[in-house]
């Protein structure tokens, strides 16, 4: 086995850094795919080259699901829970001793600015001991006593190898998210990254390596979607399959998993409204919808991309998100004073521009903030508000996942109720008021997974996550996570002689 990555440090990396060829990571090696085929990785700031990656296909797919199953079936499934767990809490201190490196990785990678990166990065550590500690304390049965005639109890068993499908927005942190609770559990793991940002989870394998895992626990397959994406959906030895994306790759997936009856975590698209009253705390509502929208370049499920405010408070309010939008600091990524860098890919760019222009089309009226012309070589769509929209245009409706907000106004509580409803996704959404009655009942009202109130964005580990409508299916986050990474077992044992029916004891006549 050979390291993939140098040790770079945030002063040492620059977008010039050569960094060496990705391979995959199979049953504790590091191997290049089967077919010998290697794609891309480009940096989203210059769009100059970074590395080859290599293009795994049903091949590699199949001798990881292979390994991970032979794991499942010997070493790591024999482990007692606490020997488990040693690994588990060994690699959040290993990710904790590379924190400096990861970051800046993953703001070359993906163009995330890197005091988001750097707090992303902690926030996987924390992920492995929160699993540890939650298998510890809350992974447990339930007893159900008959009177002395029965005790019937449950228990918690590992379902085997899960496949773990991961976005590229946020990639370490939400890798580690999946990972976390799946080897916790006592499954064992095929990791298909986002083929537009593999150099972090190329990193993860190379720490989890060095935390010595029994071979074949963890694997990592680089690829595209329609290739080892589909394939491991597709294999017969990887009953469950959790995917956070686009809300139509993840029905595409759940339709090829369909035939062999896989267990899906889906967590997908969202379209989130941020309700605005005109009692608000208009200070720190302005500041949790800028940062809702713009932080992580506004490539971020939970967004609040559907801004409505109260038609008393409207011009106001408006204004001062216009003033914001101007000066929010756009620029390079590896850059600490950046606030919005560039998104991921050419693709995606030229996606959110074109949402843009059908925004103008509509008749929207578009605000953008400014980006410096010596950036144009890089994926940059500045900050924008779309203004003069109506809840049934195109933008309002279809999740754009950049650095755009759709703005409308409202004049009661039920009319914004039925507005935040009216879109197909359910995922998250925020209400601001100082009416707390209000901001309960519209919280309930509102079809969403998540919502918070008088709040951005923050994450309780202990709670679940997902949504409801097009936003997704299941509940990861906490104990709720064990939903889906354990089968759960009852157990009937019987305390005395119960009756049972003596079919045929007596002689037919």
């Amino acid at each position: 086995m050979t390291k993939q990555t140098e040790t770079i440090t945030a002063t040492q990396l620059t977008h010039d850094s050569q960094l060496a060829d990705i391979k995959l990571y199979i049953n504790g090696e590091f191997v290049p795919a089967s077919s010998n085929e290697t794609f891309e990785n480009k940096n989203p700031f210059t769009n100059r080259p970074i590395n080859q990656v290599a293009s795994g296909t049903s091949d590699d797919i199949d001798r990881a699901v292979t390994a991970a199953k032979a794991a499942f079936k010997g070493e790591w499934g024999r482990l007692k829970l606490k020997d488990r767990l040693v690994y588990v809490n060994r690699i959040a201190d290993l990710i904790d001793e590379h924190i400096d490196e990861i970051a800046p990785l993953e703001s070359l990678d993906t163009g995330l600015p890197i005091h988001q990166t750097k707090k992303m990065v902690a926030r996987a550590a924390q992920n492995f001991r929160f699993y540890a500690e939650m298998v510890s304390s809350r992974l447990t049965g339930d007893a159900y006593q008959v009177d002395d005639e029965f005790l019937n109890y449950t228990v918690h068993k590992p379902v085997g190898v899960a496949g773990l499908i991961t976005p590229w927005n946020a990639p370490f942190m939400l890798e580690t998210w999946k990972i976390a609770p799946a080897l916790a559990t006592g499954n064992t793991v095929v990791l298909k990254p986002a083929e537009w940002s593999p150099l972090t989870a190329n990193r993860l394998a190379e720490i989890i390596d060095k935390a010595d895992l029994p071979k074949g626990v963890f694997n990592v397959v680089h690829g595209f979607g329609e290739t080892a994406g589909a394939a491991l959906v597709a294999h017969p030895d990887a009953p469950l399959i959790s995917f956070t994306g686009e809300t139509k790759t993840g029905s595409e997936i759940m339709k090829n998993g369909a035939d062999p009856l896989k267990r899906f975590s889906m967590e997908l698209g969202g379209k989130s409204p941020i309700i605005v009253f005109d009692d608000c705390d208009v200070d720190r509502a302005i500041d949790a919808c800028t940062w809702g929208i713009f932080s992580f370049n506004g490539e971020r499920c939970t967004a609040n991309s559907r801004l409505f405010i109260h038609e008393n408070l409207y011009d106001t309010f408006v204004e001062q998100l216009i003033d914001r939008v101007k000066n929010i600091r756009v620029g390079d990524p590896l850059d600490d004073k950046t606030q919005v860098g560039p998104l991921i890919h050419t693709d995606h760019y030229e996606n959110v521009k074109r949402y843009l222009g059908i925004a103008e089309e509509e008749g929207a009226r578009v605000i953008s903030g400014y980006v410096d012309e010596t950036y144009a070589d890089g994926n940059f769509v500045p900050p924008t508000l779309l203004l003069d929209v109506n809840n049934k245009m195109t933008v309002a409706q279809e999740e754009i996942f950049g650095p755009v907000m759709s703005v409308m106004t409202f004049k009661d509580e039920q009319e914004v109720v039925e507005m935040a409803n009216d879109v197909r996704y359910g995922l998250a959404g925020y209400v601001w008021t100082n009416d707390m009655k209000r901001g309960h009942r519209v919280a309930q009202a509102v079809d969403a997974g998540m919502m918070w109130v008088n709040s951005q964005n923050v994450r309780d580990l202990r709670t679940p996550f997902g949504g409801s409508k097009h936003s997704g299916i299941g509940r990861e986050g906490g104990y709720y996570a064990f939903e889906f990474y354990t089968e759960i077992q009852v157990v009937h044992v019987a305390l005395s002689d119960h009756p049972i029916p003596q079919f045929g004891k007596e002689k037919r006549i």
